[in-house]
């Protein structure tokens, strides 16, 4: 029997050391290493496939970066623009978004610019989960920016920094880059979303199964902390440092897209807010970030130049 009685003790001593192992001093859990922090690699022309080696996870983490024709041709440093999938996690969307930077950049119609397509994981809203199983915020800001300006030429300070994204990316773009206007000189929001503190929208209503996923996934179901990192919270706490440092923003969406409501709610918002800011309501476009870029059309070469404090755009000419 005290043989059986020690036995036991062992077991259950090992299985609360488990326990502890997996999670920090602060009580949260660790990153979870089998979430997909590596992707299957895109294939598309001038898109180069990386890892690095992640101290916050505690393994690799990749992502891809297209590089313009200027960047083998000249040994100049170039501005990078940081772009944030959607939810589902934005492997199938990198080669048509490089493709409409290559053309673009070549035609002379947007600045020279190295674009980083960042791994933000599916379904998590571009931001540290409350248990800390997924600092995707943290992975990103802290390890991946630094990261990049070691492994290219790029200008490694805000001025030579934006940051964009799509749907979830645009949700993404407008709460890391006011939480951080110190790296980012320019902001860009596409058809943001979620973009209300209930996370009720449109797109919400249509797929509850996913919006129970993401809410206990990243928030552990607390609604109060969904709403904590809710762009509409973190403008109204960052707006005067973002009006200080003169980000240039600018915010779009379709005229059809099913967003758009939320997305004219929080351009409001940026105004009673006194956030300078462009936006853009497409007419003829739904949820499709190539149908933005093409009805945006010039306007996006004269965005980026803006943001980068550039006369114009031809840089690569």
């Amino acid at each position: 029997m005290l043989k059986q009685s020690l036995s036991i003790a062992v077991l259950i001593a090992s299985l609360l050391l488990v326990g502890q192992s997996q999670e920090d001093k602060g009580g949260k859990a660790q990153p979870d290493r089998t979430l997909p922090w590596v992707t299957d690699e895109a294939k598309a022309p001038r898109v180069e496939f990386r890892t690095f080696d992640s101290k916050k996870v505690g393994g690799k983490v990749s992502y891809h970066v297209y590089t313009p024709e200027a960047y083998g041709k000249t040994e100049a440093r170039l501005p990078v623009l940081y772009w944030l999938h959607a939810t589902d996690g934005g492997i199938v969307g990198i080669r048509p978004i490089a493709k409409v930077f290559d053309d673009a950049i070549k035609a002379g119609k947007v600045p020279a610019m190295i674009v980083v397509f960042v791994n933000g994981l599916p379904r998590r809203l571009w931001a540290d989960s409350k248990d800390g199983s997924a600092p995707v915020e943290t992975v990103f800001v802290k390890e991946l920016i630094p990261e990049v300006d070691k492994q290219y030429r790029t200008i490694a300070e805000r001025e030579g920094r934006i940051l964009e994204g799509f749907s979830m990316g645009g949700y993404g773009a407008a709460r890391i880059g006011f939480r951080h206007p110190d790296l980012f000189a320019g902001v860009s929001i596409l058809a943001g979303g979620p973009l209300d503190l209930e996370f009720k929208g449109p797109r919400a209503n249509n797929n509850p199964m996913l919006r129970r996923q993401i809410l206990a996934d990243v928030c552990s179901g607390d609604m109060e902390y969904f709403k904590s990192i809710s762009p509409w919270m973190v403008a109204e706490s960052s707006s005067a440092e973002v009006r200080e440092k003169k980000m240039v923003i600018r915010h779009a969406v379709g005229k059809s897209d099913d967003t758009r409501e939320l997305n004219a709610k929080f351009h409001e918002r940026m105004e009673s807010l006194k956030v300078p800011h462009e936006y853009a309501e497409l007419p003829e476009v739904a949820h499709d970030v190539i149908a933005i870029f093409d009805a945006l059309g010039e306007r996006n070469g004269r965005f980026y130049a803006r943001a980068l404090g550039l006369a114009d755009p031809e840089l690569n000419k």
